[in-house]
């Protein structure tokens, strides 16, 4: 598929996406929030990928946040910038998906790589929450998540006083999962999603969605019992044999529910 301010392209069993808006930070437009959910829901509906990378076009940003520029004068959704919109495709992407942090995540950039699944950053990395200081906030996926990650302690201090944090510092916060020599981001970002690739699908979709199921309340559950639970049991004995005395207007075989 052909974007405006998107690359993606599959290497096997791992896609790629990297944010293409260099010469601006990678920063969010409405355009691109939407492009990448459009992508992501591409990614859902085929098995040709096992992994997901989100990353960063240059090598200095990853994400520095987002531009409202453009948007409708609205107290409205019409307003804000869609990055829920990612956010939830993010959640919703039934295969991990991989931050490969290549630069400054700043602001919407972090709580980017913070949804994510998995993320590997180089060394001169920079992470940070600004949002009080620019007029902006993130009071969901980036106050909830980020205190799954860092604790509530770090999360708010994050968020209050707004400091730089280096790679080896998000590293011991437990903001992110390993940090790698620069020139080394994109073999190692790449050892990581193979390593993934060779892990049962079923089983790592599974456990995705009961991580996500917790905070996503019946949605969350829908993910497990619709997405991941109904196919399996159409496909048994029982759900056969119930369907088959449906359709001949006969009482079901007992003996074959459970099977």
């Amino acid at each position: 598929m052909q974007y405006e301010t998107i690359l993606y392209e599959e290497d096997g069993a791992v896609g790629t996406l990297t944010l293409n808006r260099p010469d601006d930070g990678n920063m969010f437009t409405k355009t691109m929030c939407l492009e990448i959910r459009d992508c992501i829901e591409s990614v859902r509906n085929e098995t040709r990928t096992r992994v997901l990378v989100i990353t960063g076009a240059g090598d200095r940003f990853f994400c520095t946040g987002g531009r409202k520029d453009g948007m409708e004068d609205s107290l409205l959704y019409a307003g804000v910038l869609p990055t829920l919109e990612m956010y939830d495709a993010i959640e919703r992407l039934q295969k991990p998906v991989i931050a490969s942090v290549n630069g400054h995540a700043v602001g919407g950039g972090n709580v980017l790589q913070v949804v994510c699944d998995l993320s590997i950053a180089k060394e001169s990395a920079i992470f940070r929450q600004v949002g009080p200081m620019v007029g902006s906030f993130d009071a969901g996926y980036g106050t909830w998540y980020l205190e799954d990650l860092v604790g509530k302690r770090r999360a708010k201090e994050m968020w209050f006083l707004n400091d730089k944090l280096t790679a080896q510092q998000a590293l011991e916060y437990g903001l992110i999962n390993k940090v790698v020599p620069d020139d080394q981001l994109a073999a190692a970002t790449r050892e990581m999603a193979l390593a993934v690739a060779d892990r049962g699908a079923f089983a790592l979709a599974s456990l995705k969605a009961a991580f996500t199921a917790r905070h996503n309340g019946v949605a969350g559950l829908a993910r497990i019992s619709h997405d991941l639970l109904l196919r399996p049991y159409l496909d048994s004995e029982e759900a056969h044999e119930l369907k088959a005395s449906f359709n001949a207007r006969r009482k079901p075989d007992a003996d074959k529910f459970g099977h």
